[in-house]
């Protein structure tokens, strides 16, 4: 905001064929943030005169104005936001310390909508969604965790954090295949990583133990599909039976009363 100090106003010139102006009380006018503000006396003066004078004040605030820098002042709102962000998210990781994860939550939430529209925010966007996931985990809800790691992982592929806490997420849903997957990408990433080892070691045979059952419980649901309409014609699929040809591997049907 550019002041001017109040100067006294005097007419130098009349209108013709104009009666004299009568004396003029000093203007105590002044500009604010480019806009004028004009006593009641200078509304009164004749209109040269006052046009004159709002022409020389707009030439002043209109110089200043141009000095100013829209990328500056865009770089220091986002040093702004990007501070109000990180003290958003120190608010969270007190209280998750705490023990007040639900408290946590919206305060992490708050960073993240202080720092959506800055470019350089991706490490602390990525951050604060970790760790709302850790409050979700903390809160048994295992769902929501992988949600935000996958959003942590979107802005950071190579969040280990993020990784394991999707993993351990995946395992207690016993999504046993795609915790497998998040630990193997660890080791990638960090192949002395000693507790995805040991993960992938445990998870492996009952990723198996899982696939058989769901394997058992498809054929069960088309067996029973099939002696629904079988039944139909006196049979069931238990008159069918797959023989292998030892000679080619292949099997065939065989239809057995």
């Amino acid at each position: 905001m550019v002041l001017i100090e109040q100067v006294p106003v005097t007419e130098s010139t009349t209108v013709k064929d104009s009666p004299p102006a009568p004396a003029k009380a000093p203007s105590s006018g002044y500009v604010s943030d480019g806009y004028e503000t004009a006593s009641d006396s200078e509304l009164n003066e004749t209109e040269n005169g006052s046009n004159n004078n709002r022409e020389s004040r707009n030439t002043t605030s209109s110089s200043s104005n141009t000095n100013l820098n829209p990328e500056v002042n865009q770089e220091q709102l986002n040093e702004k936001a990007l501070a109000q962000a990180n003290d958003a998210k120190g608010e969270g990781n007190t209280l998750f310390k705490d023990g007040l994860y639900e408290e946590a939550l919206p305060k992490y939430e708050l960073a993240l909508q202080a720092a959506a529209d800055i470019p350089s925010s991706t490490e602390i966007r990525s951050i604060c969604h970790a760790n709302r996931a850790a409050c979700f985990s903390k809160l048994g809800k295992h769902k929501e965790t992988i949600t935000e790691c996958t959003k942590a992982l979107e802005l950071n592929p190579t969040y280990i954090k993020a990784l394991v806490r999707r993993a351990e997420a995946h395992e207690k849903l016993e999504h046993f295949d795609e915790a497998i997957t998040d630990m193997t990408k660890i080791l990638e990433l960090e192949p002395s990583h000693d507790q995805a080892r040991r993960t992938v070691v445990r998870l492996k045979p009952l990723a198996d133990e899982k696939r058989e059952k769901m394997k058992e419980e498809m054929i069960g649901k088309l067996k029973e599909m099939g002696n629904s309409i079988l039944g139909r014609f006196g049979m069931s699929v238990d008159n069918f039976k797959a023989v292998k040809d030892p000679n080619t591997g292949s099997y065939s049907v065989q239809f057995q009363k």
